[in-house]
Order: structure tokens, then sequence, then C-alpha cells
């Protein structure tokens, strides 16, 4: 059995759909914090059960019977990210788990200035040091953060965010069907995948002007302070903690962190990956 977990999530609900159309339902399960968001999936066959990474004493049951676990990384940062991480993966090896695969990222470093990328790296040192077989799925930077920075642009005509450089944008449903493809695949040696990136590597201005020619209008890239970028989203209800570290995103990228463009996510998907031009046409 593969089990996923956070398959409530926007990654590893895909991941289990996937799943869905090379294995039977009864071959795959999920561990999710709450099971009754997960109904849809029982009701299809899928065993489900409740696994929560802060809470220890749901993990063994989680995992029960799993040749494979994808563990889909937390949405938390620092400290708290990697020892829940660490939790998931004792867990993992301790219920004799076969191979545990993680949702790595392209930019895992240690020296990382985006605040999400050394918990990556440090959460791949812990799967090297439990034991268990292993595969870290070094994913481009999902492209729907591109929607999220676009933002009002089309009806503005102004794209408005700090500096930034160019990122290989890769789109969530090309990803999840990557490690669709890792989990009912031969297995690949232990370690982090090569980038899993998108074609190509763009900024801001580039995001801009697709956006112009894809609507008809002219949108502007309007470089704002960092700062005032900051102040903007504190202004706008978020913690000025996590708007420091979304921050780092723009910092990270103009340092080149995220430019890697690598041919192995179309060679494993055995087409091109989907385009942020795609994405965007099909949002407008």
């Amino acid at each position: 059995m593969i089990i996923v977990t956070g398959a409530t999530g926007a990654l590893g609900g895909r991941v289990v759909e996937r799943l869905l159309e090379r294995l039977p339902a009864d071959r795959v399960g999920v561990s999710v914090r709450e099971p009754a968001k997960a109904r849809h999936l029982a009701d299809r066959g899928v065993r489900v059960r409740r696994g929560d990474f802060a809470e220890p004493a749901t993990l063994p049951g989680a995992f029960a019977d799993a040749e494979q676990v994808l563990l889909v990384s937390s949405d938390r940062f620092g400290e708290e990210a990697v020892r829940l991480h660490r939790t998931a993966i004792s867990a993992a090896a301790r219920a004799g788990v076969g191979r545990v695969l993680y949702t790595s990222h392209q930019g895992a470093a240690a020296d990382s200035l985006f605040a999400a990328m050394p918990d990556h790296a440090a959460t791949e040192e812990a799967l090297a040091e439990a034991g268990v077989p292993w595969t870290s799925l070094r994913n481009g930077f999902y492209a729907s953060t591109v929607r999220h920075l676009v933002g009002g642009a089309r009806e503005t005509g102004q794209l408005r965010a700090p500096e930034d450089g160019p990122v290989s944008w890769t789109a969530h449903d090309d990803l999840a069907e990557a490690a669709a493809i890792a989990l009912t695949g031969p297995a690949r040696p232990d370690g982090p995948t090569p980038p899993l990136t998108a074609g190509q590597a763009l900024d801001l201005a580039d995001v801009a002007a697709i956006l112009s020619e894809s609507t008809g209008r002219v949108i502007d890239r309007v470089t704002v302070g960092d700062e005032d970028h900051v102040a903007e989203l504190v202004g706008q209800g978020m913690p000025e903690p996590y708007a420091r570290a979304m921050l780092g995103v723009f910092r990270a990228s103009r340092r080149g962190e995220f430019a890697v463009v690598d041919p192995a996510l179309g060679e494993l998907l055995g087409r091109p990956p989907r385009s942020v031009r795609d994405l965007l046409t099909a949002s407008s």
C-alpha cells in the first residue's frame, strides 16, 4: 500500500488522483489530520486514517501496512517544520515502511535566503540518517504562487512586487503526476532527484509581458521596496514574521536560487511540462 500524507491539500490531493489512475483504490491510503475532509476518497475505496505530524501517537496507525509513504512537507517554517518532519520520518521507519518519499524543493539549501529552503535541507539530512530507503522530490517552485503575485494586475495594469529574479515556475499538476510515477515506478537510488522544473525560468517582468499579451492591455512591472512590501502585507492582515518570510522568496530569487531549469520533469512525464503562459492563459 502507498500512503500519502496531506492528501486534502493542493499537492497531496492531486497525487492521490494520479495514483488512482494507476492503482486499485485498495492499494492507496491517506494520512490526514481531519478524516472527514477525505470522505470523498473513502467513498472511492481509499483507506483513510487520521495522522498528524504534531501528534506522534496517530502515526503508527496511519502508516501501518505501508510499502511506501509520501511525506508532503509541512506549511510551517523553521524548527517547528523540521521537528514535524523528523517525527513523521521516525514513525515511518518504525512502521517498517519500505521507502519514504518527501516533497522537497529545487532550492533546498542550508544557506538559502528563503526560510523554507533550509527546512527542506534539514529534512533531507533527517531522511539520510533514518536508515530507511528514501527519495527527495526536488520540486520546482509552485507556479500557483504566480497567480498570487499577479493579484489584481489585470484590473490595475500594474504588477507590483519587490525586485525579483528568474524562477522556473512549475505546475502542481505536473509535480503530482511526477510523484505518482515515482511512487509506482522502479525505485531510484537513495537521495534527491534532479530539479523537477518547468522548461523556462521567468521573472515578473516576463510574467507582466505574458499578461499584457494575453489580455491585450499593457501590464507594467512596478518594483516596490522590500520594506514597503512587508508593510503592505502586514496592512492586509499578515503577521509580520510571516510577511518577512515571504519577502525571502524575492531575496532568494534575486540571488538566482530558483533559476535552475532541468529536463528531468519532462523526461519523467514523457511530455513538456506546463508553462506559466499555459497557466495564466487558463486562468484569464
